[in-house]
């Protein structure tokens, strides 16, 4: 470990006011302290440290007796000797000193005392662990993660009282130094994944994490943008975290972000729901069938449909309904493909509109964008009902990064039908399939494990909701 700090107190102190720039902050604060003969100088940042702890500090060391420091030979055996505070450490390296003070730890130099002491006094500005608002359970907790680490590592501390739960500690930035957590439980988690989700963390060369975790995981994929499908899961709530923990998956936890990473994430992971958990195995189940026809709806209803009428001589009596009772003058792909803009549209508005307006703006929206819309012949009302069912459905999962996937897939979809017909739409699925098929997981295992490597145990428990038992749990 660099040893950048000497005996001599004022070439300490000069050193470390120059790191931090005290002079141009007014929130990092320096006070100067005199004990037992001695100078002191402690260096924090305002806001970021409990009141009561520095006080204590403080009143802890100006009761030391000066016949006591012959006790005190070296930084260490002071700390043991006379800060009465749990965590605390000793350094040498100024870079060590800088990036403690600035995310939240007292730093204090003491003449005589070639380290500097670190104590970790520090608390973050923070809200309450209520159930997050994309995430919710009918039954079951409603606390859910927050911005600061320590509270969410706790949170699955207290549903996982395992002495193999392991929380790893990371530092990823050249700048930021932001912390990352991996949990994993030792004896559960898969040894090769875990040390390839290490290395891929600790490549990271970026300067800031300024996104939290959307930062994180586009550095660790920057060579594979070309695929819509997510290679990470999220998730909000500590019960879900624990369980995949359970499960022998990897959870990342990022500062300054209220949601857990779950990896490595195939595609059959989104099957699953913290709402299957909390209802019997029978309706559990039933739930998560929905749930995948509902997929499977979300990707080809339009675009099948669009392929029907386009050969309406394919289409059998029975299905005469679905086609179009009128002509229009904008053809049939391209109303499809205005309302997927739309939604979008209407989606990044409700994200900036105020909560008292937002019911106002999904009436306007409603009114506007169907029966004026269907009224005044820009669209069918088979668009409109068909591309109605497209948007609420994606709602049937948490994850957006999936919803856009399929909207993508769906998209491409549409466009290759226009063009080439039925040949266009087995052109797309050929390329869905091939997304799916060849893309793989952050720690590298096949995007469909496990039906590719096939493992019918695994695959039949994200198929079908089990019951709990010793091997199930």
């Amino acid at each position: 470990m660099p040893q950048d700090f000497s005996k001599d107190y004022s070439e300490n102190f000069k050193l470390i006011d120059n790191a931090l720039r005290v002079d141009a902050s007014f929130d990092i604060v320096c006070r100067n302290i005199f004990f037992a003969q001695k100078r002191a100088r402690l260096y924090f940042v305002d806001g970021l440290v409990k009141d009561d702890a520095m006080i204590k500090i403080i009143q802890g060391l100006q009761n030391i007796k000066p016949e006591a420091l012959k006790e005190a030979t070296d930084t260490r055996s002071f700390v043991n000797h006379f800060i009465g505070y749990i965590e605390t450490d000793v350094t040498g390296s100024l870079e060590t000193v800088v990036t403690f003070v600035l995310s939240g730890a007292i730093c204090l130099i003491v003449e005589g005392y070639e380290q500097a002491i670190i104590i970790d006094a520090r608390t973050y500005p923070a809200r309450g662990v209520d159930e997050p608002e994309n995430d919710k359970v009918l039954r079951g907790a409603h606390d859910g993660f927050t911005e600061t680490l320590i509270f969410n590592t706790a949170l699955i501390r207290r549903r996982l009282r395992n002495p193999q739960l392991t929380v790893k500690y990371m530092s990823v930035g050249t700048k930021s130094h932001t912390d990352v957590v991996l949990c994993y439980i030792e004896d559960k988690v898969d040894k090769k994944a875990l040390k390839k989700l290490e290395d891929k963390i600790g490549a990271v060369k970026i300067n800031n994490l300024v996104m939290g975790q959307a930062s994180l995981a586009e550095a660790m994929l920057r060579k594979q943008h070309f695929n819509p499908f997510p290679k990470v899961r999220y998730t909000e709530r500590p019960d879900a975290a624990a369980a995949s923990i359970n499960e022998g998956s990897i959870i990342v936890l990022v500062d300054n972000s209220p949601s857990a990473m779950v990896v490595p994430t195939g595609i059959f992971d989104f099957l699953q729901d913290a709402n299957d958990f909390y209802f019997p195995p029978l309706i559990g189940s039933y739930l998560r069938i929905i749930r995948m026809i509902i997929f499977a709806l979300t990707l080809l209803l339009t675009p099948v449909w669009l392929l029907l009428i386009q050969n309406e001589q394919a289409i059998p009596p029975w299905l005469d309904f679905i086609k179009m009772q009128e002509q229009y003058e904008i053809p049939p792909f391209a109303q499809l493909l205005i309302v997927e803009i739309i939604i979008d549209a209407l989606r990044l508005a409700s994200l900036n509109t105020p909560s008292a307006l937002s019911n106002s703006l999904s009436v306007i929206g409603a009114l506007v964008l169907g029966e004026f819309a269907v009224e005044s012949g820009w669209l069918s009302p088979e668009v409109v009902l068909y591309m109605a069912f497209v948007g609420i459905t994606n709602f049937t999962q948490p994850s957006f990064e999936l919803g856009y996937a399929f909207k993508l897939c769906r998209m491409m979809l549409i466009i290759l039908i226009a063009l080439f017909n039925l040949w266009g739409f087995i052109a797309g699925m050929i390329i869905i399939i091939a997304l799916i098929a060849f893309n793989s997981t952050i720690t590298g295992r096949c995007y469909l494990y496990p039906l590719i490597p096939f493992d019918w145990q695994k695959l039949s428990g994200l198929l079908i909701r089990k019951k709990i038992s010793k091997d199930n749990n």
